[in-house]
C-alpha cells in the first residue's frame, strides 16, 4: 500500500505501515505534485479524494491512461477536475460536497464475463443492456473485436457523464494478437477471462508490459498460469505477461481461485468448456464483484452449482 501512502503523506497525513491494515489519520492536508510510476485509477482516486479537503490544487501525473470515473463522478458534482493528457489537476472550493443523483452503469469487467462466454460458448448469442462503455475501460472489447468478434453496440447513450450502450455478441471463430502499451491499462482486470478466450483462438496470442497484473488480488500472472495448467491448456508465463497458442481443449480439473475473484469466474467459464466436471475452490470469490454470476449464468443454461 506504500503506493498510496506515500503521496497522502506528502499531503500531511499520518499514515503508519505499508501494508493493510493501515492506521491512519487525517489533519491539515495540502496540495501536491505527483507523478505515479503505474498508471492506476486506485491510487489516482485515493489522491482525489484527499485533494478535495486540501489546501491548494493538487496535479497528478500518470504515465499512461488509467480509469477516468473519478474524475467524471467530480466533475458531475461541480469540482474542478482538469484533465489534459496524462495530467489530472484538481482544485478543491471549499465547499461541502452538494447531494446529488447519479445513475451507475452496468461494470464493464463484470459484463467480459458474459462477454468472453459468448464468444468461446458454440452457438451462444447474448445482450447486455445498458453496459458501461467509458474508453478506459473498454481495452477487452476492443481486442476482442480485433479478433474478429461479432459484436454490435446499440442504444449508445451517455449518462451522468459517462457513455454507455447494449452489446450484442455472438460465438465467433477468433485469431491471435499481440496486446501491449496502454491497451494493457484499458483491460488490466479481464487479463484472466481474455486468457480464456485466447485459448480458443487461431494462432499465439501475447501479452506483453503488463506486470501490474502480478499486484492484483492474486498474481494473475503466475497464478492463472498455474490454474489453466491444470486444465491442460499450454501457457508460456513472462516477467510482464504470458502467450497462449490456440485452438488449445479444455480438460475438467479441481482448480482454486486463490481468493481472486475474477479468476475464479474465468476458471468457470473455461470449466464450461471442458468435456466433464470442473470445480473451483474457493469460488464464494465471486461476491466480492457479481454475487449473482452462477444464478445469472445458470438462468442462460450453464450447468453451474456453488454458493
Amino acid at each position: 500500500m506504500g503506493r498510496v501512502a506515500d503521496p497522502l503523506r506528502a499531503m500531511g497525513a499520518q499514515v503508519e505501515g505499508n501494508y493493510a491494515p493501515l492506521a491512519m489519520q487525517g489533519g491539515n492536508l495540502r496540495g501536491i505534485e505527483h507523478s505515479t510510476a503505474v498508471a492506476s485509477a486506485q491510487v489516482k482516486a485515493a489522491i482525489l479524494l484527499a485533494a478535495l479537503q486540501a489546501e491548494g490544487p493538487t496535479t497528478i501525473h500518470e504515465p499512461g491512461p488509467s480509469r477516468d470515473h473519478s474524475e467524471r463522478m467530480l466533475r458531475a458534482l461541480g469540482i474542478d477536475v482538469r484533465s489534459e493528457g496524462h495530467h489530472i489537476t484538481l482544485t478543491p472550493s471549499g465547499k461541502p460536497l452538494p447531494p446529488t443523483h447519479l445513475t451507475l452503469p452496468g461494470d464493464f469487467s463484470s459484463a467480459g464475463f458474459l462477454i468472453g462466454a459468448a464468444l468461446v460458448v458454440p452457438g451462444s448469442q447474448i445482450t447486455v443492456e445498458g453496459v458501461g462503455l467509458n474508453p478506459t475501460r473498454t481495452g477487452l472489447l476492443d481486442a476482442v473485436q480485433a479478433m474478429g468478434a461479432q459484436v454490435t453496440l446499440r442504444n449508445a447513450r451517455e449518462v451522468a457523464g459517462e457513455p454507455i450502450g447494449d452489446l450484442t455478441v455472438t460465438y465467433s471463430p477468433l485469431q491471435a494478437i499481440e496486446i501491449k502499451g496502454d491497451w494493457v491499462v484499458r483491460m488490466i482486470d479481464e487479463f484472466p477471462i481474455f486468457a480464456v478466450i485466447a485459448s480458443r483462438a487461431n494462432g499465439r496470442t501475447v501479452v506483453r508490459e503488463a506486470e501490474e497484473l502480478r499486484l492484483k488480488e492474486s498474481d494473475r500472472i503466475s497464478v492463472l498460469a498455474g490454474e489453466l495448467r491444470k486444465m491442460g491448456i499450454e501457457i508460456e508465463e513472462f516477467p510482464d505477461g504470458f502467450a497462449i497458442t490456440g485452438p488449445q481443449a479444455i480438460h475438467p480439473a479441481q482448480v482454486d481461485s486463490h481468493g481472486d475473484h475474477r479468476l475464479a469466474m474465468s476458471l468457470a467459464i473455461a470449466g464450461m468448456l471442458a468435456n466433464g466436471q470442473t470445480e473451483v475452490q474457493n469460488a464464494q470469490a465471486v461476491h466480492e464483484s457479481f454475487p449473482t454470476f452462477v444464478s445469472l449464468f445458470s438462468r442462460l443454461g450453464a450447468r453451474l452449482h456453488g454458493n
